[in-house]
């Protein structure tokens, strides 16, 4: 069995995927998509870029990262019909796409979670030398947000609007909230797209830390400078900011998005319509050892034996 992987060069997480998983799979794996004997589409926005009648031909698997229903332009949904007509299965890595993809399509789906590289997310200890590093304060509460939450078109000309299915309007209200807690508080920042929180943090007068792209040896370095990393986002595939949390244990709490469920313990997890208020939001805690563990049960090389069970579903 030969596998072509059709995946984007663009700085993503498919860039990563096919990169991690060509190392370990390279027996399974050509570069030529004519002689491949299934065809996986890691990046479908590209598919077109292969013939119609190639894959037609061909056993394909489209994995779907993520979908915002907000987002489903008519344009979209024929994309969508076009993905349905030349797959055989579609993957994605959680229930929530799984739920909102079989709206659009006909083709079976499996829901199969990626992998962790445990070799690039690790835990380091001696947090206060690695904020000494980064030239981070020793005696502030620093929560990160590592995630883009500018819309692109935005960016260009200037006007910063928020990526809503990423939540930064609702990141920004959780930590007006907490800094009632934490007179303290201060945010760390990572990433491109994050002019919108920017903005916000300096209308709120709330100090931050911006470190835009660094390397994974890096990232997960400052990961452990953090007292908590929330993911606020409406909407996610992943992220995988979670899984790399867990990994490194930094606490994290998450809406619950993505793979959160899967990840995350369920006082993890919290509901964005109450943990404004002191009751609740005092009931949400990191459970560093429950998302640990549980993402250990994906760290490659072993995870790849049963992740490589979809291909032979077609």
């Amino acid at each position: 069995m030969k596998i072509y992987i059709l995946a984007e060069k663009e700085g993503w997480i498919t860039d990563v995927l096919q990169r991690e998983w060509i190392e370990s799979n390279n027996e399974l794996y050509t570069t030529d998509y004519r002689e491949a004997d299934i065809i996986w589409v890691l990046s479908d926005y590209i598919i077109r870029r292969l013939p119609l009648s190639l894959l037609m031909r061909k056993k394909v698997i489209t994995t779907i990262h993520h979908m915002v229903p907000n987002k489903m332009t008519p344009s979209l949904i024929n994309h969508y019909r076009y993905l349905d007509k030349v797959t055989n299965l579609f993957h994605t890595n959680n229930d929530i796409c799984k739920e909102m993809l079989s709206e659009y399509v006909t083709t079976p789906i499996v829901k199969k979670q990626l992998w962790i590289n445990t070799s690039d997310w690790f835990p380091l200890k001696n947090k206060e030398n690695i904020r000494e590093l980064f030239k981070l304060p020793t005696d502030k509460y620093l929560i990160g947000s590592f995630q883009k939450d500018t819309e692109g078109a935005s960016i260009a000309n200037k006007t910063y609007l928020p990526k809503l299915e990423k939540g930064p309007d609702q990141f920004i209200s959780i930590v007006k909230k907490f800094k009632e807690e934490h007179h303290n508080l201060e945010v760390v920042l990572t990433g491109f797209g994050r002019q919108y929180l920017i903005k916000e943090l300096e209308k709120l007068g709330i100090k931050y830390y911006y470190f835009n792209m660094i390397p994974v040896q890096e990232m997960n370095k400052l990961y452990q400078c953090l007292d908590l990393y929330i993911v606020a986002s409406r909407y996610e595939g992943g992220p995988r900011s979670i899984i790399e949390c867990a990994a490194n244990r930094t606490p994290i709490i998450s809406t619950n998005v993505g793979i959160a469920p899967d990840i995350l313990a369920p006082e993890s997890i919290f509901n964005m319509e109450h943990i404004l208020d002191n009751e609740y939001s005092n009931n949400i805690s990191s459970n560093i050892e429950t998302a640990y563990n549980n993402a250990m049960k994906y760290k490659i090389p072993e995870f790849f034996k049963e992740f490589n069970e979809i291909f032979s579903m077609i």
